[in-house]
C-alpha cells in the first residue's frame, strides 16, 4: 500500500475524496475492491451521523418504507437481505416495514466489505430494537451465502461503485436469491447528461437491466425510483424474478456458506469452519469475517477443536 491507512484517515478528515485519491495514486481507471473497502471503512459512522439531520432521517425512512412496499407487493418473505448493508440505516427501516402486520417477522441478513461498518450497523440495529438481523463481512463478488437461501435480496447503491464488474456481481446476487432480486442503483440510462458525466467520473455501474437480460434473468421492472437523495445520482428500481427449485428455503443456520467452496459452515462461537474446504473464518467481537481472504487453512480444526469441545 503506497499510502498508509493513518495518512488516508487524515486526508478523509480534511475532506479528501479517498476513492478518487487512490485511483489517481495507483493510476487505475476504476475502483478496485481494496479502494472501495478503504473508502467506506474510513467513512464508518458518517451515515449514522447523517441521520441526526431530521430532513435526512425523514428522507431515509420514506425511502426504506417505499422499498418495503415494493417487496411486500412481490411476496411475504421469510428472509430478506440487504447486500452491501453499510451501517444499516436503510436496512433497519426496511425490516421493520416488511415485518409490519406479519405474524412472523422475517429474518434479516446483511453483509459489507468493511468490518467497521458492520460494527456500526450492529449498534444502530440494537438501538432501534431490531433483533432479527444477522450481520457479517462479505464480498459482493464472493457472497458467503448458499444458493437460493434468501427469499428477497435487495441492494441500495451497493453495486454503485463497482463499474465494470456488474455481471459478476449480478450473478452472485441472483445465485443467492430464491424468489426476487430488487436493485436500487444509479439509473445511468435514465439520467440526464450532467448526471451521466458525474457517474462516469466516479466509476459507477451502468446498464444493470441489460446485463440481467444478457444473463437470461427475467426483468420485471426498470424505472426511476420516486425518491432519491441526489438529483445528480438518480436511483433506478430494477426487479428480477427468479424461479427456484420447489423445495423449502434453507434453514436459518444453513444460509451462510463458505465463499471459497459454497459448502456449509459450522460455528463454535469464535470461528466459522468449512468442513469441505478445511478453512476457518474468524469471528471478531461477534462479527463473522466471511471474505475469502479472511480464511485460514485449518485441516486439523475438527480434530483439535470441534471434537475436543464435544468430548
Amino acid at each position: 500500500m503506497s499510502t498508509t491507512l493513518s495518512k488516508l484517515k487524515s486526508l478523509y478528515k480534511r475532506g479528501e475524496n479517498i476513492s478518487a485519491y487512490l485511483r489517481a495514486e495507483r493510476n487505475v481507471p476504476a475502483n478496485t475492491r481494496e479502494i472501495i473497502e478503504i473508502a467506506y471503512d474510513l467513512q464508518s459512522g458518517s451515515y449514522v451521523e447523517a441521520m441526526r439531520d431530521p430532513k435526512m432521517s425523514e428522507h431515509k425512512n420514506a425511502y426504506a418504507k417505499m422499498i418495503a412496499e415494493r417487496i411486500r407487493g412481490l411476496m411475504t418473505p421469510r428472509t430478506v437481505m440487504e447486500a452491501g448493508v453499510g451501517e444499516a440505516t436503510t436496512f433497519s427501516s426496511v425490516l421493520s416495514a416488511v415485518a409490519h402486520g406479519q405474524s412472523e417477522r422475517p429474518v434479516g441478513y446483511g453483509f459489507d466489505l468493511s468490518w467497521s461498518r458492520i460494527a456500526v450497523a450492529r449498534q444502530w440495529l440494537t438501538e432501534h430494537g431490531i433483533k432479527d438481523a444477522r450481520l457479517c463481512t462479505g464480498d459482493l463478488m464472493q457472497m458467503p451465502f448458499a444458493e437460493n437461501s434468501i427469499d428477497v435480496v435487495y441492494t441500495s447503491h451497493s453495486i454503485e461503485p463497482n463499474g465494470g464488474r456488474e455481471r459478476e456481481i449480478l450473478q452472485q446476487l441472483h445465485r443467492v436469491t430464491k424468489h426476487y432480486l430488487v436493485l436500487l442503483e444509479p439509473g445511468y440510462e435514465l439520467a440526464g447528461d450532467e448526471a451521466k458525466a458525474r457517474m462516469e467520473s466516479h466509476g459507477y455501474c451502468r446498464d444493470l437491466p441489460g446485463h440481467c437480460e444478457s444473463l437470461g434473468y427475467k426483468v420485471l421492472t426498470h424505472e426511476l425510483f420516486p425518491l432519491t437523495a441526489n438529483p445528480l445520482n438518480p436511483t433506478a428500481l430494477t426487479i428480477i424474478e427468479k424461479r427456484s427449485p420447489a423445495h423449502e428455503s434453507h434453514a436459518e443456520q444453513e444460509a451462510y456458506a463458505c465463499p471459497e467452496t459454497g459448502g456449509r459452515l459450522i460455528s463454535n462461537g469464535s470461528v466459522m469452519f468449512s468442513p469441505e474446504g478445511l478453512l476457518a473464518y474468524p469471528i471478531i467481537e461477534g462479527i463473522a469475517c466471511l471474505r475469502k481472504e479472511n480464511a485460514v487453512m485449518a485441516s486439523q480444526f475438527e480434530e483439535q477443536v470441534l471434537r475436543r469441545g464435544a468430548a
